[in-house]
């Protein structure tokens, strides 16, 4: 090989036919009929010209990449190459399809090894994402399966593939580049012997394709989240301790933060007129204010435009006292939700029984969950809300103790790391001298993420000064999540061996 001077990503012209031609020869030894007429390859430029591109070494073609983009619905599972290519005349391809096909791609002989393949791929995946194309996907070779083909099927030639029990030069590589088996395809390609014409479906989906939306609303990719660390003072009334939220709603939309998370019991300072009751009656009278604070919240998610997390106050079901909070969305809407796990204290002291709702709520910043305090410690709710796609986990806590509040912040990070998600926890720092079975609190507002290479290395991505009132603002980047589920290092919602276990909600 001759030293390299230059290597030169560039669209195909039909000046660079002849030149092309040689290259297929030399590319497709065993297969002659694969070679494209100079017909075929103007019909390809002149349709997309973006989808033909060739590699260029010293300003000498090494490989080439074409390609069509389909309306995907239109072909169904067992498609062949001539239906794909509309018998070779590439009618198929449409401007408005969802889904870039593959027609070709070779690089010639001499060049093998450079991963000049791995650049041709680079660069469909990256004009997918721009297309805003669902992916890219075509009919792969397995040009070593004649050799065993009298022992084993396609599928388990393509599992001892996957094993490295079988070496297969196409769908090796194809697999090492990020493409999942989709099907096995039969009579697909005519004349391809050493494939005995099978070929497996490739697919590569593009993560941040997102539909056509005929709304003028769209969801948020980089979302600011607001913690409040709340100090616990004495309030006179109601109206008092609805003027300090207020304060912190107002700052943080003031930053244009996208959620407000309050802790767990924040209004806990208003116990303090019901001192002179027994602790279980104080704390159902405190949950005769709920209604009216979950209502002022709602009024002020709207006139301030943010998503607020009312943390947690008690509320009363019926004869039963439940710890519970609710999501007030800026557009009107809100949703409730409970603590399920109710510490052996609150149960004791309180009498509060635990809730039976557990579900990932729909914002316009994507789908989030909310767990309180105690719940997060239980692993298996924060993965039935990741299965059900949250990205953001949000925890209001209630803490009197460092041990306590170790639980919760540890926890809350394991949560981010097994779940692929971003975990907001805030809480309350401060004393009630006149409030039984509140006294002291101790909290460290976070924002936790996964460890790998798009996030910090401890995986916080911001944490507040311990007990000290104040409020935390972090931006979370939702596409990082989307790549860590397809290329981290480790891919912890991927690799769960469902084969052995699976967890699901009882109906």
């Amino acid at each position: 090989m001759k030293d390299i001077e230059n290597i030169e990503l560039a669209y195909l012209s039909l000046d660079d036919y002849q030149e092309l031609k040689k290259a297929m020869i030399a590319s497709y030894t065993t297969m002659p009929d694969a070679i494209w007429d100079e017909h075929h390859i103007r019909t390809l430029i002149k349709k997309f010209p973006e989808g033909q591109v060739v590699i260029k070494i010293n300003n000498h073609i090494a490989g080439c990449a074409l390609s069509i983009i389909v309306d995907y619905s239109k072909f169904d599972d067992n498609h062949t190459y001539k239906e794909i290519t509309g018998n070779y005349t590439f009618n198929t391809h449409t401007n408005t399809g969802d889904m870039m096909y593959g027609i070709d791609i070779f690089i010639k002989p001499e060049f093998r090894g450079l991963r000049l393949g791995r650049r041709l791929y680079d660069y469909r995946k990256e004009l997918c994402e721009r297309l805003n194309l669902k992916g890219l996907a075509f009919g792969g070779r397995i040009p070593n399966y004649h050799k065993y083909s009298d022992a084993l099927t396609p599928k388990e030639y393509i599992e001892k593939v996957r094993r490295k029990e079988i070496h297969d030069p196409v769908l090796n590589f194809q697999i090492s580049n990020d493409f999942h088996p989709a099907r096995i395809l039969k009579n697909y390609l005519e004349g391809d012997a050493s494939s005995q014409e099978y070929a497996v479906l490739l697919e590569w989906d593009n993560i941040y394709y997102e539909k056509n939306n005929k709304k003028a609303t769209t969801v948020k990719k980089i979302v600011r989240l607001g913690l409040v660390q709340w100090q616990m003072r004495l309030y006179k009334d109601l109206d008092e301790l609805m003027q300090q939220a207020e304060f912190f709603v107002d700052a943080v939309s003031g930053y244009r933060s996208d959620f407000a998370l309050f802790p767990e019991f924040f209004n806990a300072p208003l116990m303090a007129e019901n001192n002179h009751l027994s602790t279980p009656e104080a704390i159902r009278e405190l949950a005769k204010h709920t209604n009216e604070i979950v209502q002022r919240f709602s009024r002020l998610a709207i006139s301030y435009n943010i998503n607020i997390i009312t943390g947690s106050m008690p509320e009363m079901v019926g004869n039963t006292l439940h710890n519970v909070g609710y999501l007030c969305r800026r557009d009107g809407s809100m949703e409730r939700y409970e603590k399920l796990h109710v510490t052996p204290d609150e149960a004791k002291v309180w009498g509060m029984v635990g809730g039976n709702q557990l579900k990932a709520f729909d914002t316009d910043c994507g789908k989030i969950g909310i767990l309180i305090c105690y719940d997060s410690e239980f692993p298996e709710l924060s993965r039935l809300l990741a299965d059900e796609g949250m990205d953001i986990l949000f925890i209001p806590f209630l803490t009197d103790t460092q041990n306590g509040f170790s639980r919760v912040r540890h926890c809350a990070q394991a949560r981010a790391i097994e779940n692929e998600c971003y975990v907001a926890i805030a809480g309350s720092v401060g004393n009630l001298p006149k409030v039984q079975n509140m006294d002291i609190q101790f909290a460290q507002s976070m924002v936790f993420t996964p460890c790998d290479f798009a996030f910090p290395t401890n995986g916080v991505k911001a944490e507040a000064t311990q007990n000290t009132e104040m409020i935390l603002i972090a931006d979370v980047d939702i596409d990082l999540l989307r790549e860590l589920n397809q290329f981290g290092s480790v891919r912890n919602l991927k690799d769960r061996r469902k084969d052995l276990f699976e967890l699901k909600k009882l109906p």
